[in-house]
């Protein structure tokens, strides 16, 4: 699971100046009428996630066959208590199946593998580091196909500090 380790709030607010509507978006100002005027929607974070993982090698992402990538606002009230958030914003993605060192031919499935994206929080994190908005998804899409492959968050940060 990818996660912030405090609190965030949402950082999109509009406001009304000589009788024109703008947005703020990570401290910038822009007309409604050019591009980024508002938060990317979540259908601009699904097509990230597919630019995203066609820049992964065919090789790691045969193994995941079915796997389901499915991008919401925030996770459910659910998620949030099992996996006892703070905040909202606390999870940036959630793999949710059986990963890959567990499945067996014998277990009945009870559907695809799921990845799920949570928006607000990925735009959260997006404007307090300021990194590319396709990088993060990326990297927490990656993180969450690493839960598919059975590695703990510990084996993933292992992995990255070896870059």
């Amino acid at each position: 699971m990818t996660s912030l380790s405090s609190s965030h709030s949402f950082a999109a607010r509009s406001f009304l100046a000589n009788g024109r509507r703008f947005a703020t978006f990570c401290g910038m100002i822009r007309k409604p009428s050019g591009p980024h005027t508002v938060p990317p929607t979540v259908e601009d974070l699904e097509r990230m996630a597919e630019e995203a993982l066609d820049t992964i090698p065919a090789e790691l992402l045969a193994p995941v066959g079915n796997l389901v990538i499915h991008v919401e606002d925030f996770p459910d009230e659910d998620t949030e208590r099992e996996m006892e958030l703070e905040s909202p914003f606390d999870l940036l993605g959630l793999y949710r199946g059986v990963d890959l060192t567990r499945q067996s031919v014998a277990d009945v499935r009870g559907g695809p593998d799921m990845i799920f994206l949570y928006r607000r929080p990925i735009l959260d994190y997006w404007c307090e580091t300021g990194e590319e908005l396709p990088a993060i998804v990326r990297h927490v899409l990656i993180h969450e196909i690493g839960h598919h492959f059975g590695f703990s968050d510990e084996d993933m940060e292992r992995i990255e500090t070896m870059e």
